[in-house]
């Protein structure tokens, strides 16, 4: 019997857990030269700004042992221009999508969700907490709670009820778990970590860093460990909660492992870069060791890693009937 990949993220029902990581993807139209992409539970598109952004100078993009340092600088044509062509492009395909935003300020990050509310389309939306708040001395608002929460709060005010706002959560922090409590105190329905760390590497030829930002985000399976850490403490803390896991994921066992720690649902990120098919080959390889190990349903296996050996599982259903 096939294994029951389906997923939840809040309300919104996922066909299985795999989706794309933002910016590894763009919008969804380079990916689709390479297979249908309702296929995968949902595509993630780039973070989205207000005004078109042309990114930080380069070279933005260094290759590390084990991974990849990026300073990309959100490049994007802006929120009209997502609207106008490339939602109703994924839109018309059917494809759950989940839209990522970043903003300088609480009001840009609450104009977006503004703008995004009534438009078709938009299975939920991811709130990059990984900008500079603009006015805060350029402070990362993932960095602190008290910010993040702002930010969530003012996002979920404005969002369509039945729209599911993520908080994307930075493992740049003392304290992960207690951004991630203010976040859903804020009122995110779920959580996505981790963002990538902060990295940099010199080229040792011009003695100069590699990246002309001098540092940047480091992606890759150099960061798993740092991810299935993250995502361990956040589900121990708050079970409830649903969380979106990525970090370093190139395999199907790298995606279960995720999963063992408490995610319901796993991005795929940098793979992409060197094999546009990861998603579905970790999709087929996350489902064959699922029923492997005797699982009829990916729901069993969430946040299984957490359980004493021989304890039964909870899944949404069950915690649905429970509160009949």
């Amino acid at each position: 019997m096939p294994v029951d990949m389906r997923t939840y993220l809040g309300h919104v029902e996922l066909v299985n857990p795999i989706t794309t990581a933002a910016g590894c993807a763009a919008s969804g139209s380079e990916l689709a030269q390479f297979f249908d992409l309702g296929r995968i539970g949902a595509l993630t598109t780039r973070s989205i700004t207000m005004a078109p952004r042309a990114g930080r100078p380069t070279p933005r993009m260094a290759e590390t042992p084990s991974g990849m340092l990026n300073a990309i600088g959100l490049q994007g044509p802006g929120v009209d221009a997502f609207l106008e062509r490339e939602l109703p492009w994924l839109a018309q395909r059917n494809v759950r999508t989940v839209v990522s935003i970043g903003g300088g300020t609480v009001a840009e990050y609450t104009a977006l969700a503004r703008r995004l509310t009534d438009a078709p389309g938009v299975s939920a939306v991811e709130v990059n907490l990984s900008c500079p708040n603009i006015e805060d001395r350029g402070r990362v608002f993932a960095r602190d709670g008290a910010a993040s929460a702002e930010v969530i709060a003012s996002v979920r005010s404005v969002m369509r009820y039945d729209v599911p706002v993520v908080a994307k959560l930075s493992p740049d922090v003392v304290d992960v778990v207690s951004v991630a409590r203010a976040c859903v105190d804020g009122g995110a329905d779920a959580l996505s970590m981790i963002n990538n760390p902060l990295g940099m590497s010199i080229d040792t030829e011009a003695m100069r860093p590699s990246l002309a930002a001098v540092t940047g985000g480091l992606s890759g399976p150099a960061i798993r460990p740092l991810a299935v850490r993250c995502v361990w403490q956040v589900h121990a803390a708050l079970p409830s909660v649903p969380i979106i896991g990525m970090g370093g994921v190139l395999t199907g066992r790298d995606a279960f492992e995720l999963i063992l720690a408490g995610a319901c649902v796993v991005a795929v990120g940098t793979a992409l870069f060197h094999d546009p098919y990861a998603c579905l080959r970790i999709l087929r390889e996350l489902e064959e060791l699922l029923a492997a190990r005797g699982f009829h349903r990916l729901a069993d296996a969430v946040g299984l890693a957490h359980r004493p050996p021989g304890a039964s599982t909870r899944h949404r259903i069950d915690l649905e009937e429970s509160s009949l």
